[in-house]
């Protein structure tokens, strides 16, 4: 699924990877990155998320907050943040 730039997200809460909860709507009015990605350990997160690392000043300059979304539970997604 496609959404254009700009698009608002239904509301929803998720927890980090230091198992808090994480809240959109706690989030209303501030600019905010929903970056999706497949499992960890693929070649396509791997790309991804350093893409986002290695270009986060782009993101801060904008005063956005970037938020990464995954399927991986957050054990196994910090297993693949140690592998980076």
């Amino acid at each position: 699924m496609s959404l254009k730039p700009g698009t608002p997200a239904p509301s929803f809460t998720l927890y980090d990877s230091g198992k808090n909860k994480v809240s959109l709507e706690d989030l209303k009015g501030k600019k905010v990155v929903l970056l999706f990605f497949p499992l960890a350990f693929t070649s396509v997160c791997t790309k991804e998320l350093c893409e986002v690392r290695d270009n986060i000043g782009l993101y801060n300059d904008l005063d956005a907050e970037v938020f990464g979304i995954s399927v991986d539970s957050p054990q196994r997604f910090l297993q693949s943040i140690d592998c980076q």
